[in-house]
């Protein structure tokens, strides 16, 4: 039988790349590591991965291990979890997740909790999408909430239980008496525009790009900020229009207005991210579908 922590040790080898810094995650010396993970190779049979300079190269067989490993500790995790937690959802739930949905979905979901499951905790740590899938694979966290843009698909992450959650719609962001602040916006007319974007990561400069493209032009996105708020003060001082998920729209001023974009579908799919499933964790994405269901029927 395979030795889990051998398979942890392979895992944390695929993410990773190094001994050293598989080293480093697991608490034990380089060679250390080499040591088990020569073992597991002789316990298979089979070549699991080949070294390339200073970094290690999983074979096919390597990676198919890996995703037979995250199985298999997933469900090792999750034996533990539910013996400990019994039927009733208890103890902490760390989730981490994006500002906009720890607004407006899981901070309703933690006032809920307090009355349905009052020995349920729900611990919130704020983090982008990338951010919380590797909190997720680390153990860091129990859940994470993350999204994909619907012109950008992404596969889903290997050895992680993925849940959709919800749809949330991108809208451009104008000032109210703008000649294009029409019932739908033609995003033609606002090719000469200034584009202002996030400053984390590239996504939403994609979403943007890919989106101008379908309409014939490359956008200038010539401002970045990180807060959805701030982008919406740019906006109202002339610097600028922007793609906003209704999400970020929160209390904007009066002399902004928000528009679909016409002939084309713009939104991101906001997602739950497990490791394993506990009565903890059901309860909470129970509770985080409650919250979304309500937002989306406002």
């Amino acid at each position: 039988m395979l030795d889990p922590v051998r398979l942890r040790l392979l895992r944390d080898l695929a993410e990773h790349g190094t001994m050293t810094a598989v080293g480093e995650v697991a608490g034990m010396s380089s060679s250390a590591v080499s040591q088990h993970l020569a073992r597991l190779e002789q316990e298979t049979g089979v070549r699991l991965f080949r070294r390339v300079g200073r970094r290690v190269e999983l074979t096919a067989e390597g990676h198919r291990l890996v995703g037979h490993a995250h199985t298999v500790l997933n469900a090792l995790e999750a034996a533990e979890k539910d013996l400990r937690e019994a039927d009733v959802p208890r103890g902490p739930v760390h989730v981490a997740s994006f500002a906009t949905a720890v607004a407006r979905y899981l901070l309703p979901a933690v006032g809920t909790a307090k009355a349905r499951h009052p020995q349920l905790r729900i611990v919130v740590h704020e983090a982008e999408p990338a951010e919380a899938i590797a909190a997720l694979r680390a153990g860091r966290c129990d859940m994470a909430i993350t999204y994909t843009y619907n012109l950008l698909p992404e596969p889903s992450p290997a050895g992680l239980n993925r849940q959709h959650l919800c749809e949330e719609p991108f809208l451009v962001a104008l000032p109210s008496d703008h000649p294009a602040a029409r019932a739908e916006v033609d995003l033609r007319d606002l090719a000469e525009e200034q584009w202002i974007a996030g400053s984390r990561g590239t996504g939403d400069h994609q979403l943007i790009e890919r989106a101008a493209a379908l309409a014939g032009f490359h956008p200038d996105i010539s401002h970045t900020a990180d807060d959805y708020a701030l982008i919406l003060h740019m906006v109202r001082h002339g610097l600028g229009v922007a793609l906003v998920p209704e999400g970020g729209i929160g209390n904007a001023a009066a002399d902004l207005v928000f528009r679909p974009v016409a002939d084309l579908s713009l939104a991101r799919g906001i997602e739950v991210l497990t490791r394993h499933v506990t009565p903890a964790v059901q309860a909470v994405r129970d509770l985080l579908h409650d919250t979304a269901t309500s937002a989306d029927g406002r």
